[in-house]
């Protein structure tokens, strides 16, 4: 941070005078507080964590309210009243001031807590962006709405803006911007590089920039599993060794004073854990080969480590030494065995970290494979808080800053599914990081096919298991669940919480195979033995959702079935999927059906607008995020997979049945041989009466119905139109197999939203 400190810095602009700047409706300020870094001296980690929390749980609350709020068009409400708009205009008034250079942009509150970091080319540009509204991202009304005032860096390219945006949001951890779920730090393996014998360690310290940290970590056990793996391959002294600090504190009161080499040796030495610093069996020039033989067995170069050791190996036996021999031979057995666990991935010496991220609307998982010399060293799993109204691209960008500013293992290639916006940026920060003597670069890719796409597939997976791990440890999903039943209880003025949610959906192909679901939510979960599924009886020419409606609501809510123990207890709540007028349907029928203790309301997918009947002035609009909203989006699709579901089904039915199949007493067994007899359903559908009378294949009585059925079918025929290709007249192959003309099977499933 001390770089960017001699950095032109400016923040809300004043005039030379006090008094020009009080017209002018700026704050004139203080040193201290013009350069915006009142709080960089005590660490975020440092201040009272009570404030921290109840700062939060405002912004929570501020959050919920401001998102239930909707205007009549149905988007996010801009910040209202004369003292809002008062402090947007004094806000674009001191934006006037912000220069058109790249830097780092702080949004403070009225407490002066920073509640959102941002990186920028231009810094004027991007700031007004926010308080015009021309940033398109859910969140931003509400932040704009916190706002207060801000400070700005100024560095001099983008990469700079990159390493402090990530230093201020480590400081701050801002509000609004994507974070880890919790504040617990990650285990890591450390090198103490600052001693004259740097000893290995598991931590969870905070960097030390005299130390070499390996991770992080976040399965602890494997953690200290691989200091004791790495010091069984590499004999080196740990931290926890009382002889070792007992030498470091002689070694800090005089450097040259090395043990003496009739010292008693420690029991990590005895058993050859330790190369025996303690009791002078090694100079520090020896022990500084075993440091860096450790640093690249750690960062997973496993193959180059067991070639030398083998060489190591050879020289020993060829000098006779066979004990020395025997315990170099140990240490590759266990590097090998330690290689046997790891899943080889590649066949090419890949040298990557693979990113796979799965998140839902409110929280995200991520999955990272450290990928050495083609095979999967270590796997870290993480979740990302405050998902919500964060887009893909700010989520991988912030995790990408938090996860590589703490680590130390940098591989050359990145592989994720979208590379970064700033991609250029990144690769520079991370190259940098790398200091490749070699002049390596890092560099992000994002396969679309291949091996490396299927390794980000595997990856998301795990991310996926990642958070599923996270909601059963934590209970989140019931929490999610409580919060959502009384989001909507408030949202749509219920009397009470909607414990039971019936939702119903209608699926059709141009009138065709109109089928309806009915999926139905407990306690904001499905209970699948309650669902139901509709056959549309209505007769259609076309798709009609709002007949299909009325007429799933008069079966499924007449007084005979609402009486019906089988179809469950009266719902709370009614989900139409379709909108308004899917809404109006259904109202017209339960007003011949005289309910009026059911709430209902219309879900439009293309907003996902929630229509109700007690508001004329626009659709309530669930907040962006929210768990109201995943609640009932979860309702809706769990509703259309139900009905396409069972209107493929019919459809398959359909596209394969056989006009013989209308035939009373004409079974699988009488079918084949008529068809083996007339060589071909042509032959038979134009065969006379006595023809098949004569075949003597079925009673007469069948042959009668037979033929009845086939002259009805080739009158059926005749009145065929073919328009425009949309629907074809049977052909060669469906005739000689009897089947009846359907609609093309390349017609793609449709639905009708109204």
């Amino acid at each position: 941070m001390d770089e960017y400190l001699d950095k032109p810095i400016k923040t809300n602009a004043a005039n030379e005078e006090g008094e020009a700047a009080d017209s002018a409706g700026f704050s004139t300020l203080d040193d201290g507080d013009a350069l915006g870094f009142d709080n960089l001296d005590q660490p975020a980690g440092q201040r009272s964590r009570i404030e921290r929390e109840q700062h939060r749980s405002d912004l929570d609350q501020a959050t919920r309210e401001f998102g239930s709020a909707a205007s009549a068009d149905g988007k996010p409400t801009l910040p209202e009243g004369r003292a809002a708009t008062a402090k947007l205009e004094r806000i674009k008034q001191e934006l006037n001031a912000v220069p058109a250079l790249p830097g780092v942009y702080l949004w403070k509150d009225k407490s002066g807590q920073v509640i959102y970091v941002g990186k920028a080319k231009q810094l004027r540009a991007r700031m007004r962006q926010y308080v015009n509204f021309q940033d398109e991202r859910a969140k931003i009304p509400l932040l704009v709405d916190q706002i207060d005032s801000f400070d700005y860096i100024v560095v001099e390219n983008e990469h700079e803006s990159l390493v402090l945006e990530k230093n201020l949001i480590n400081q701050h951890s801002p509000f609004f911007n994507a974070d880890f779920k919790d504040d617990k730090s990650y285990p890591f393996i450390a090198l103490t590089k600052g001693d004259v014998f740097p000893a290995i360690k598991y931590t969870r310290e905070k960097h030390k920039p005299d130390t070499k940290y390996f991770g992080p970590y976040t399965d602890s056990r494997a953690a200290r599993d691989m200091v004791d793996i790495a010091r069984r391959v590499v004999p080196l002294c740990a931290t926890s060794c009382a002889d070792w600090r007992q030498l470091k504190r002689r070694l800090e009161k005089n450097p040259l004073a090395l043990m003496a080499s009739d010292a008693r040796p420690c029991f990590d030495a005895h058993v050859g854990l330790g190369p025996g610093a303690c009791c002078g069996a090694v100079t520090p020039e020896e022990y500084q080969v075993n440091v860096k033989r450790i640093g690249r067995f750690l960062s997973g170069q496993h193959r180059e480590f067991v070639d030398e050791l083998t060489a190591d190996m050879q020289a020993a036996a060829e000098e006779l030494d066979f004990e020395r021999a025997a315990r170099i031979k140990a240490r590759i057995d266990t590097i090998n065995s330690l290689t046997d666990k790891q899943h080889a991935v590649s066949t090419r010496n890949l040298d990557a970290d693979v990113v796979g991220i799965f998140r839902e609307e409110t929280i995200a998982g991520v999955h990272v494979f450290m990928v050495r010399e083609g095979r999967i060293i270590n796997s870290n799993e993480f979740v990302l808080n405050r998902g919500k109204d964060v887009p893909d691209d700010d989520l991988l960008h912030m995790f990408l800053l938090r996860y590589y500013d703490a680590t130390t293992s940098i591989p050359h290639e990145i592989i994720v599914r979208d590379e970064p916006e700033d991609e250029e940026a990144m690769e520079a920060w991370l190259t940098e990081k790398l200091a490749s003597p070699h002049g390596a670069k890092v560099r992000f890719t994002a396969p679309r096919k291949g091996e490396k796409h299927e390794l980000v597939s595997m990856a998301e997976t795990n991310a996926k298991h990642t958070l599923m791990r996270y909601k059963v440890r934590t209970n989140y999903e019931d929490k999610r669940i409580n919060e959502a039943l009384l989001q909507l209880e408030s949202a749509l003025a219920l009397d009470e919480p909607p414990l039971r949610i019936e939702c119903f959906d209608i699926s059709t192909i141009h009138g065709s195979y109109t089928v309806a679901s009915m999926v139905v939510f407990t306690n904001g979960k499905p209970d699948k033995n309650q669902y139901r599924r509709f056959k549309i009886k209505t007769p259609l020419d076309e798709a009609n959702d709002f007949l299909s409606m009325q007429e799933v609501m008069s079966r499924r809510y007449a007084p005979e079935r609402m009486a019906d123990e089988r179809f469950g207890s009266k719902p709370d709540l009614i989900i139409l999927d379709g909108g308004k007028p899917q809404l109006s349907a259904a109202l017209e029928m339960f007003d011949k059906l005289g309910i009026r203790d059911i709430a209902l309301c219309g879900l439009a997918k293309r907003d996902e607008e929630l229509f109700v009947p007690w508001q004329d002035t626009g659709p309530v609009v669930l907040p962006s995020g929210s768990a109201s909203l995943y609640l009932v989006k979860q309702v809706r699709d769990e509703a259309h997979r139900f009905a396409i579901t069972f209107h493929r089904e019919l459809r398959g039915k359909g596209m394969t049945a056989s006009i013989l199949d209308d035939v009373t007493g004409l079974g699988p067994v009488r079918k084949k041989a008529l068809l083996k007899h007339f060589k071909s359903f042509k032959n038979l559908k134009d065969a006379a009466l006595d023809d098949i009378k004569a075949a003597r294949l079925v009673p007469e009585e069948v042959a009668e119905e037979l033929y009845r059925v086939l002259q009805q079918y080739n009158r059926e025929r005749k009145d065929v139109r073919v328009v425009g290709g949309a629907q074809q007249c049977e052909s060669d192959a469906l005739a000689s197999t009897g089947e009846r003309s359907r609609t093309d099977e390349g017609i793609a499933d449709e639905r009708i939203d109204g």
